[in-house]
C-alpha cells in the first residue's frame, strides 16, 4: 500500500482558557453567579474577600449591590411555608377509623395525588404498586375503602380520576336540590357539550329549560377545577421565585440601572501575593518545591477577578444599551412606548458581538417598579412598514391590541382568530391568522371556544 504526505491548511479559532470562564460566567444568572463565587472562594485559597468595601473604590461598575447597607437592597418575599395539601389530608385521616390497613393504603393514595389533586392513575395500579413497593397487601374491597375515605376529606373533589370525576364528587358534597340534580345531569349525561360551551344542544339533549340549565351552569361553573390548589401543596413550586439581575428605578425622570447580587469586592489572599513576590526575587535560581501549586492558584485567583469584572462591565454594558433604546417605556411603563430591537442594536450600541450579547439576556430578569421582565421582553421586531409619524409597530404593541380587544369583546359572541386579524387589519396592523393565534397563546388567552360564557 502506497504511503503519501499531504497538507491542508484549515482557518479556525479556540477560546482560550479566560475566554470560557467568561463565557461560562456571563451565562449565569444572578443566583448562580452568587453560586459560583462562593464556590470559587471555597475552592481556591489564593481567593479571598476585602473586609471593608467602599463603593468608591470598586470603580464604575462594582461587584456588589450599590447600597450603603443591607436595608437599600429590595426585599424579595420568599414562598409562603404555610400547610401543605398532603399534611392537611394526612391530619385528617388520623381523624378516621380506619383498619391499620386501610389507613395505610389511603396514606398511600394521598402520596400519589398531584398538586391539583388528582390521581393519574387507576385504582388497580396503585394497589399493584402498594404490593411491589412498601408491600401493603389490601384486597379489591380495602382498596376501595381506602379510596373512598380519600375521596370524603376536604377540600373537596381531591381524589378525582380526571376533572369530570372532581366536578361529580364536589356536587355530591352538595345539598339536594333542583339546581344540584340538574348540574350532577349535565356532567352524568351531557359533559361534552358542557366542554364545548354548547347550551342549545344541553338544553335539547336533557329536555330543560334554558333558564335551569343556566342555574346549573352557574352553579358547577363555582366549583373548583383544582381542589388541590387550595393549600400549598408543593413546596419546590411555592419556592420557585424570581431574582431579577437588575434593578431599574426611576428618579424623577432619571433612570438608575443597579447589579442586583452579592458579591463582595475581592482579592488576591495577602499570604499568596508575598509568596508570589517571593518567588518573582528568586526567579533566577531553582524553583522552590511546591511552588507549581502558588503559581497555579494565585493565576486562577487573578484571573477570575478580572473575567467576573469584565462579566459585571459586559452585563452593565448590555443593560444600559437596552434602557437607552427603550428609554420611552422605562419612564411611562406604556407596553405602546416599546421601539423595535433586535439583538444587533444592542451590538451597535455597545460595540460586542451578538453571541455576547445572547448569553447576557438569556434567562436574565430586571426588576422595575411596576413589575419583573426577562430582558427578552424588550426585544421585538417591528410589524409591517414603518408609520408616518416614524413609530413601527412591535409585537408587543399587537399582544396588547390584542389582548385589549380581547377584553373588550361581547363574552357571549367571542371575536375568533380569523375576526381579530381582520380587526386588526383594519387598525394598520398587517397580520396574519396564525399569527394572531400564536400572540395570543403566548398571552395565556383561550380559543374564543373558551372564552364564551354560557
Amino acid at each position: 500500500m502506497a504511503q503519501s504526505l499531504k497538507m491542508e491548511q484549515r482557518i479556525g479559532m479556540r477560546l482560550s482558557q479566560q475566554q470560557l470562564r467568561f463565557v461560562k460566567l456571563l451565562e449565569l444568572n444572578a443566583p448562580e453567579l452568587d453560586e459560583a463565587v462562593e464556590r470559587e472562594l471555597e475552592d481556591n485559597p489564593a481567593l479571598g474577600v476585602k473586609e471593608e468595601t467602599h463603593e468608591e473604590d470598586t470603580g464604575r461598575y462594582p461587584l456588589f449591590f450599590a447600597g450603603n447597607n443591607d436595608d437599600d437592597r429590595p426585599v424579595f418575599t420568599p414562598a409562603d411555608e404555610s400547610e401543605s395539601l398532603y399534611d392537611h389530608l394526612y391530619a385528617q385521616l388520623s381523624e378516621r377509623r380506619l383498619s391499620p390497613k386501610v389507613e395505610l393504603a389511603a396514606r398511600y393514595i394521598v402520596g400519589n395525588l398531584d398538586s391539583n389533586g388528582y390521581l393519574s392513575r387507576s385504582l388497580s395500579n396503585l394497589v399493584d404498586d402498594m404490593a411491589f413497593g412498601p408491600g401493603i397487601d389490601v384486597n379489591d374491597t380495602e382498596a376501595r375503602e381506602a379510596l373512598d375515605a380519600v375521596r370524603s376529606l376536604e377540600p373537596a373533589g381531591i381524589g378525582a380520576f380526571g376533572l369530570r370525576d372532581c366536578l361529580e364528587l364536589q356536587l355530591k358534597t352538595l345539598p339536594s336540590g333542583e339546581t344540584r340534580d340538574d348540574a350532577l345531569l349535565i356532567i352524568r349525561d351531557a359533559y361534552d357539550a358542557f366542554i364545548m360551551k354548547h347550551k342549545h344542544r344541553i338544553i335539547s339533549q336533557l329536555h330543560l329549560p334554558a333558564e335551569r340549565v343556566d342555574a346549573a351552569l352557574a352553579l358547577i361553573l363555582s366549583l373548583n377545577p383544582k381542589p388541590g390548589n387550595a393549600l400549598g401543596s408543593d413546596p419546590a413550586e411555592e419556592a420557585n421565585v424570581i431574582i431579577p439581575d437588575f434593578i431599574v428605578n426611576n428618579e424623577d425622570g432619571e433612570l438608575t440601572i443597579t447589579l442586583n447580587n452579592r458579591i463582595p469586592e475581592l482579592q488576591i489572599e495577602q499570604s499568596f501575593d508575598q509568596a508570589m513576590a517571593n518567588l518573582e526575587r528568586t526567579a533566577k535560581g531553582r524553583p522552590k518545591k511546591g511552588s507549581e501549586f502558588i503559581v497555579s492558584r494565585y493565576n486562577d485567583a487573578r484571573d477570575f477577578i478580572r473575567v467576573l469584572t469584565q462579566r459585571q462591565q459586559t452585563m452593565m454594558a448590555v443593560m444600559s444599551a437596552i434602557v437607552k433604546i427603550q428609554k420611552e417605556y422605562f419612564l411611562t411603563e406604556d407596553v405602546y412606548r416599546l421601539r423595535p430591537m433586535m439583538i444587533k442594536n444592542v451590538s451597535e450600541l455597545t460595540g460586542l458581538d451578538l453571541s455576547v450579547i445572547s448569553r447576557a439576556t438569556t434567562n436574565k430578569f430586571v426588576a422595575t417598579p411596576w413589575g419583573i421582565f426577562p430582558l427578552r421582553f424588550f426585544f421585538s421586531d417591528s410589524i409591517g412598514e414603518t408609520a408616518e409619524d416614524g413609530n413601527a409597530a412591535t409585537n408587543r404593541k399587537v399582544e396588547a391590541e390584542i389582548a385589549a380587544m380581547v377584553e373588550a369583546e361581547d363574552k357571549r359572541h367571542p371575536l375568533s382568530d380569523q375576526k381579530i386579524m381582520e380587526e386588526m387589519k383594519a387598525r394598520g396592523y398587517d397580520v396574519s391568522r396564525r399569527t394572531v393565534a400564536k400572540y395570543r397563546d403566548r398571552q395565556g388567552i383561550p380559543v374564543a371556544r373558551l372564552r364564551k360564557k354560557l
